[in-house]
C-alpha cells in the first residue's frame, strides 16, 4: 500500500508537469480521410506489400507510403491529405469510390500501375484537385461527367488507357484546366462544344482515339492553346478557318482523319505556328493556298496524301522552313526555282505529276538530308552538284530518290561519296551503257540500319561485368569519371513530328536540349536506341544517370526522381521548333528505383515543443520507470513465456490442397539451419539453399528476404500457378513453407546449375554446339508449353540464362516464375492471346524493347528474351557488357559478314551452315518489331530442323557430362540425329509430362 501511495503521488506530480509543458493534443488526419485511405487499400492488390504501413499510426504523422499532407492545419483542426503518389508500385485492382472523401487532395497519381475498371465518378467531388494523372494503367470504362466538378483542376491526364465512350461536355466547365491529355484511348463520339470554353488550356491531346464529327467552332475561343493534337481520329468535314484566330497556336496536328473541303488560307495569319500537319485527309479539288508563302515562323509543312491539285507554291519566303512534304497528291507543273530556306532538311514531292527539271537552287541547300522526287514526269539531267557543293561530316547523309522519272543524262561526274544514297531506276539514264558507274544506282534499295546506340561510349576499357547488372546498374557511357557505375532512369520518349528525316546530326542538339531542360549535365543522358515509326515519328529510349558528386552516388535520390518525372509529365519542356511536340511513353522505375516511395515530410510536433515536453516530463518518467520496474519485473517474468506461446498459436498459415506444406522447422533441418555452406545461389527474391528432406530427396529451397516478401494472396497465387505447370522442361515445385513470417518455395534440385554458369568465361566446363542446341530446344519447348498448353497461358517475363537450369543429363528446365503473368483466355483455334498490360519487370539486356516502351507483355516478349539467350550460347557474351548490347553487337557482325569471329571458341568444331541458321533464328527472335519475330512454335520447329542438319558423328553421352572433354570434335546431339529428332515433334502428349485436370492438351 505504501508503494502504491508513492506511485499515485508521483504520477500526480508528473501529470501536472506534463499539463504545464505540453501543448494542445497533436493534430491527426481527418477521420473520414483515414477511412477513405483504408477503403482504397482494400480494393488494391499490393503484391510487393508497398502499403504495409497503411494500418500503422496516423496517415499524416506516421508517413504512410505515398501520402503527403498539408503542413498547416486548416480551420477544422485536422491534418488533410494533399497528395496521393502511388506511381509504379505494381498495384492492381480498382479505384475505390471513397477517393472522393479526400476533399483537400491536390494531386492524385497512380501512373504506371495495373489498375483496371472505370474511373469513379466520386473523384469529381474533390474540388481542390489540381493534378489527376492516371496514364498507362489499363483503365477501362468511360469518363464520368462528374469530372466537371473538379473546379480547380489544372492537369487531366488519362493517356494510354482503354477508355471508351465519349468525352463528357462537363470537362469544359473546368476553367482552370491547363493540360487535357486523353490520347491513346478508345474514345468515340463527337467533340463537345464546351471544350472551347477552356480559355486557360495550353495543350489538348486527343490523338489516337476514334473521335468523329466536326471540329466545333467554339474551339476558336481557346485563346491560350499552343498544342492542338487531334490526329489519328475520324474527324470529318471542313477544317475551321476560325482556328486562325488562335494566335498562340504552335502545333496544329490534324493528320490521319477524314477531313475534306479546302485548306483555310487564313492559317498563314497565325504568327507563331511552327508545324502544320494535315496528312492523309481528302481535300479533293483543293489547292495549296498561295498565302501559305507568307507563314512567318513555320518550320514544318506536311500535306502528304491529301488529294491536292494545282501547282507547288513558292515557299522561299518562309525563313525557318525545314521540312516540306507534299507527296502523294496530284500536283502538276514545275518545281519553283527560288531558293528555299537554308535550314531545309527534307523535301518530299514524290508521287505527283510534276514536270520540268530539278531546280538549280537545290544545290545550295547544305543541310539537306532527303530529296525525294520519285514517280513524277521530271526531265533533263541529274545535277551532281547537289552533293558536290555539300561538305559532309561523318554523321551527315543525303538520300536522293529520283526513281521513275524521265532523266536522260548526268550533269557532272557520277561519283557520289559513301554517305550519299542515289536511286535512279526507272529513268532512261539507266539504259546508257556508256555511262560509268550508272548501274550502281539503278538497282534495288540498299539496306539501312535504323537502330543506333549512344555515340559517347567511353567504357571500352572498363572491366567486364564490374557493375551489378542484375540490379540495373551499368557503366555511364559518357562519364568524366572512368568506369563509373550507376543505375539509370529509363524513359520511353517519342518526337511526334520532328523537322528532319535523319537523326544522327541532331543527336547532340537533342541531348543539349533535354539536359538543359532537365538541369542535368550532358554526360548524364544516354540515347540508348531509336527507331523511326509511321508518321514519321521518332521513338527512342533514354537513360538518365545520376551526377558524379563528391560521394560518387550511383543512384538518384527520391527528390531528383520526383523532380525529373514532374518535368516530363507536366510538359514543362521549353518549345522546340526543330524537335516539335514530344510524348512521354513510359517512365520506368527499375532496380533501386522500383520500390521508391515519395514519402510525406515530417508532420509531427515541432522541435521546440518536443524539447519543452521532454524537459517537463523526463525526470518524472525516469523516476516512475524505476519504481514500476521494481514492482512488476517478477510478475512479468512469470507471464512472459505463456503470452509468447499464446501469440504464436494465433498464427495460422493457409494450406493449399495438392501442394506439400513444409514447416519452418523442416526447412531449417533440411539446410542445417540455413547454413551458408548450403547456399547455392542468390537473386532479387532471396537466397537459394540446397536441402535434404527426411526421405533423402534433395531439393532447392528459395527463401524470401524480408524486403521481398509478397502479400499472402500473391504468394499463394504464385504457388497455385506453379502447381499447375507440369512439363519435362520446367522446374517442378515440390512444396512451400509459410510460417513464422517466412515465405519459401521448394523445388526439385538440379545438380548442374544454370546455363549462365556454363557459359561464363570463368567456368572450367564448357558445352559443345550440339549440347547447346539441345538446351536451346528444351528451353523453347518449356516456354512453348507455357504459351499454348497451360490453361490459361502464361507469359514468363524473366527468361534469361540464369533461369535455365540443367539436370544431371544437361536437360534444360526453365525456372523462376516469380514475375510470370497469366495471359487472357486463349483466342479462337488456340491462338496465343494478344497482350497483358503490366508494369515493366525483368532483367537488363533481356527486356523486349517494345514491352519496355508500351508496357504490353506478349508471347513475343518471351521470344525476344529467349533470342538473347541463344545469342549468349553462340558467343559466350553477356547480354550487356562494357555498355554494349549483345543484340546490337551480333547484328553488326552478322551484317558485316564477321559472324564467325564472335562465335564462342569453346564450342569446338561445328557445321557452319548450322551455326548460320541458329544465328539467323536468334536474331529473328530479337527483331525490334514483335510482329517480325517467330512464334515459339516456329522457334521449336526451326531448332528441330537445325538438329537434323547435324552430322551423325560420335556423340557425347549426357550420362557422363561431368567428365566429358573440352574437345574439338564435330559433335551431333545424339548418336543418331535423325532418330533423336524424330522424338521431338510438337504435340500435346509431348508437351505434357504430367497431365492434371486443370491443364488439358489442346
Amino acid at each position: 500500500m505504501i508503494w502504491r501511495g508513492y506511485i499515485l503521488a508521483l504520477s500526480f506530480c508528473c501529470c501536472c508537469l506534463l499539463l504545464l509543458a505540453a501543448p494542445a493534443p497533436a493534430p491527426i488526419t481527418h477521420p473520414s480521410e483515414v477511412s477513405a485511405l483504408l477503403a482504397v487499400k482494400k480494393q488494391l492488390v499490393d503484391p510487393k506489400n508497398n502499403l504495409r504501413n497503411w494500418d500503422k499510426g496516423d496517415p499524416c504523422t506516421s508517413n504512410w507510403t505515398g501520402i503527403l499532407c498539408f503542413h498547416n492545419l486548416v480551420k477544422d483542426g485536422y491534418l488533410h491529405v494533399q497528395e496521393l503518389q502511388l506511381l509504379n508500385m505494381n498495384l492492381s485492382g480498382t479505384l475505390a469510390p471513397e477517393l472522393g472523401q479526400l476533399s483537400h487532395l491536390k494531386i492524385l497519381d497512380f501512373m504506371w500501375n495495373e489498375l483496371t475498371g472505370s474511373i469513379p465518378k466520386e473523384i469529381g467531388h474533390i474540388s481542390t484537385l489540381r493534378l489527376l494523372q492516371l496514364l498507362n494503367m489499363n483503365l477501362s470504362g468511360t469518363l464520368a461527367p462528374e469530372l466537371g466538378q473538379l473546379s480547380h483542376l489544372k492537369i487531366l491526364d488519362f493517356m494510354w488507357n482503354e477508355l471508351t465512350g465519349s468525352i463528357p461536355k462537363e470537362i469544359g466547365h473546368i476553367s482552370t484546366l491547363r493540360l487535357l491529355l486523353l490520347n491513346g484511348n478508345k474514345l468515340y463520339g463527337s467533340l463537345p462544344d464546351e471544350l472551347g470554353y477552356l480559355s486557360n488550356l495550353n495543350r489538348l491531346q486527343l490523338d489516337q482515339n476514334n473521335i468523329s464529327g466536326q471540329i466545333p467552332k467554339t474551339f476558336a475561343n481557346m485563346s491560350s492553346v499552343r498544342h492542338l493534337h487531334l490526329n489519328n481520329n475520324s474527324l470529318a468535314g471542313q477544317i475551321l478557318p476560325e482556328l486562325s484566330q488562335i494566335f498562340t497556336l504552335l502545333h496544329l496536328l490534324l493528320d490521319n482523319n477524314n477531313l475534306s473541303g479546302y485548306l483555310p488560307p487564313e492559317f498563314s495569319n497565325l504568327p507563331n505556328l511552327r508545324i502544320l500537319q494535315l496528312d492523309n485527309n481528302d481535300f479533293s479539288g483543293s489547292v495549296i493556298p498561295a498565302s501559305y508563302r507568307n507563314f512567318s515562323r513555320l518550320v514544318k509543312l506536311s500535306l502528304r496524301n491529301c488529294s491536292l491539285q494545282g501547282a507547288v507554291p513558292d515557299l522561299s519566303r518562309i525563313p525557318s522552313l525545314t521540312y516540306l512534304d507534299l507527296s502523294r497528291n496530284h500536283l502538276a507543273g514545275p518545281i519553283p526555282e527560288n531558293k528555299l530556306s537554308e535550314n531545309m532538311t527534307t523535301i518530299d514531292l514524290s508521287d505527283n505529276q510534276l514536270k520540268g527539271s530539278i531546280p538549280g537552287s537545290f544545290s545550295d541547300l547544305h543541310s539537306l538530308q532527303t530529296l525525294s522526287l520519285k514517280n513524277n514526269f521530271l526531265t533533263g539531267p541529274v545535277p551532281t552538284n547537289i552533293w558536290q557543293n555539300m561538305s559532309f561530316s561523318t554523321i551527315a547523309r543525303l538520300k536522293l530518290d529520283l526513281r521513275n522519272n524521265s532523266f536522260s543524262s548526268i550533269q557532272g561526274h557520277l561519283n557520289p561519296p559513301v554517305n550519299v544514297t542515289l536511286r535512279l531506276e526507272g529513268n532512261p539514264v539507266c539504259k546508257n551503257a556508256n555511262l560509268l558507274n550508272v548501274n550502281l544506282f539503278c538497282g534495288s534499295e540498299p539496306r539501312e540500319d535504323k537502330m543506333l546506340t549512344n555515340l559517347n561510349d567511353s567504357t571500352a576499357n572498363c572491366p567486364i561485368q564490374a557493375c551489378p547488372t542484375d540490379n540495373f546498374y551499368e557503366y555511364v557511357p559518357a562519364s568524366p569519371l572512368p568506369c563509373f557505375c550507376a543505375a539509370s532512369l529509363r524513359i520511353g520518349y517519342r518526337l511526334k513530328s520532328p523537322s528532319f528525316s535523319y537523326f544522327p546530326p541532331y543527336i547532340q542538339p537533342l541531348e543539349v536540349y533535354l539536359t538543359s531542360s532537365l538541369k542535368l549535365s550532358r554526360y548524364q543522358l544516354s540515347i540508348d536506341t531509336y527507331s523511326w515509326e509511321k508518321g514519321p515519328r521518332l521513338r527512342m529510349y533514354l537513360k538518365l544517370f545520376p551526377s558524379i558528386n563528391v560521394n560518387h552516388s550511383s543512384t538518384f535520390n527520391v527528390s531528383e526522381v520526383q523532380r525529373i518525372r514532374h518535368i516530363y509529365t507536366s510538359w514543362t519542356f521549353p518549345g522546340s521548333a526543330l524537335f516539335g511536340p514530344y510524348e512521354l511513353l513510359n517512365f520506368t522505375l527499375l532496380g533501386p528505383y522500383a520500390d521508391m516511395k515519395f514519402e510525406n515530410e515530417n508532420q509531427g510536433i515541432s522541435k521546440g515543443i518536443l524539447v519543452a515536453v521532454a524537459v517537463g516530463g523526463v525526470a518524472c518518467a525516469v523516476a516512475m520507470s524505476v519504481i514500476i520496474t521494481i514492482l512488476i519485473t517478477r510478475r512479468y517474468a512469470g507471464n512472459h513465456h505463456a503470452m509468447s506461446r499464446k501469440r504464436l498459436s494465433t498464427k495460422v498459415s493457409m494450406r493449399l490442397g495438392g501442394v506439400k506444406y513444409f514447416t519452418f522447422k523442416e526447412m531449417a533441418l533440411a539446410t542445417d539451419n540455413f547454413n551458408s555452406s548450403s547456399q547455392v545461389g542468390q537473386g532479387g527474391y532471396g537466397k537459394v539453399y540446397k536441402g535434404s528432406l527426411p526421405d533423402k530427396t534433395v531439393v532447392a529451397i528459395k527463401r524470401a528476404e524480408e524486403g521481398s516478401l509478397q502479400g499472402q494472396k500473391e504468394f499463394f497465387t504464385e504457388i497455385k500457378l506453379l502447381s499447375r505447370l507440369h512439363h519435362r522442361n520446367l522446374v517442378s515445385l515440390v512444396g512451400y513453407c509459410d510460417e513464422e513470417g517466412e515465405q519459401m518455395l521448394v523445388y526439385e534440385f538440379l545438380p548442374n546449375g544454370t546455363l549462365r554458369d556454363w557459359l561464363s568465361a570463368k567456368s572450367k566446363r564448357s558445352l559443345n554446339f550440339g549440347m547447346r542446341l539441345r538446351i536451346a530446344l528444351g528451353s523453347a519447348k518449356g516456354i512453348l508449353y507455357l504459351h499454348t498448353e497451360a490453361h490459361p497461358p502464361v507469359f514468363h517475363r524473366d527468361i534469361k540464362a540464369s533461369n535455365i537450369l540443367l539436370d544431371s543429363k544437361l536437360n534444360a528446365k526453365v525456372a523462376d516464375f516469380g514475375l510470370s503473368r497469366l495471359a487472357p483466355a486463349l483466342e479462337d483455334e488456340g491462338a496465343v492471346p494478344d497482350h497483358v498490360s503490366t508494369v515493366v519487370r525483368g532483367t537488363p539486356g533481356y527486356l523486349d524493347p517494345e514491352y519496355f516502351l508500351t508496357h504490353k507483355l506478349t508471347d513475343r516478349s518471351d521470344v525476344y528474351s529467349l533470342g538473347v539467350v541463344f545469342l549468349e550460347m553462340l558467343t559466350g557474351m553477356r547480354p550487356i557488357s562494357h555498355g554494349r548490347n549483345i543484340v546490337r553487337e551480333v547484328n553488326t557482325a552478322h551484317q558485316s559478314g564477321m559472324m564467325m569471329s564472335i562465335i564462342d571458341g569453346r564450342m569446338g568444331c561445328y557445321p557452319s551452315e548450322c551455326i548460320e541458321r541458329f544465328a539467323g533464328l536468334a536474331l529473328s527472335c530479337c527483331h525490334n518489331k514483335p510482329e517480325k519475330r517467330p512464334s515459339m512454335l516456329d522457334v521449336v520447329k526451326q531448332l528441330e530442323y537445325i538438329l537434323t542438319m547435324m552430322p551423325e558423328t560420335e556423340s557425347v553421352s549426357s550420362d557422363s557430362v561431368s567428365s566429358y572433354p573440352n574437345s574439338g570434335k564435330l559433335l551431333s546431339s545424339a548418336s543418331s540425329s535423325a532418330s533423336y529428332v524424330s522424338t521431338l515433334n510438337v504435340s500435346g502428349s509431348d508437351l505434357i509430362s504430367g497431365v492434371i485436370p486443370s491443364i488439358k492438351p489442346r
